[in-house]
């Protein structure tokens, strides 16, 4: 599911694509949330990365080196709960932000979220005004 586009006037107009660019790696097994998200991020100036399903993201983040991984939590074969955990234990302090994209809005998702060492939980549909705000919040990293 993409982000939803804004619903108040000047949503998106009062929070403006990030000053800096950032390396994003998306992960979604929906081809079309993909390719969605990944053209917002690029017309924000940042530059992008993808992922279909949750096969290779450790090789990609390790050879991509990305500020920040936006990843799906229900997708087969690996959750995005499988795979934060094992980028946190692969990559340790190295290990970029991590941040949930999912319709799992219940409590219990959410304590996973953080337990599996998401930095950030955004549940579906969210705007694009509360992605740039999020984006915008990340610290900068030495990458």
């Amino acid at each position: 599911m993409a982000p939803r586009e804004p619903t108040e006037p000047g949503e998106a107009r009062d929070h403006p694509p990030p000053k800096r660019p950032l390396r994003i790696l998306v992960v979604d097994d929906d081809r079309d949330a993909v390719l969605t998200l990944s053209a917002l991020l690029k017309q924000d100036g940042h530059e992008v990365f993808e992922a279909y399903g949750g096969g290779g993201v450790l090789s990609l983040v390790r050879s991509r080196e990305p500020d920040a991984v936006l990843l799906d939590i229900g997708m087969p074969g690996a959750t995005g709960f499988e795979i934060a955990r094992e980028l946190r234990l692969r990559l340790g302090r190295s290990c970029p932000a991590l941040i949930a994209i999912t319709a799992w809005t219940q409590p219990a998702a959410r304590e996973m979220g953080r337990l599996s060492g998401f930095n950030h939980y955004l549940t579906k549909p969210y705007t694009v005004a509360e992605l740039r705000v999020l984006l915008a919040s990340l610290p900068p990293t030495t990458r």
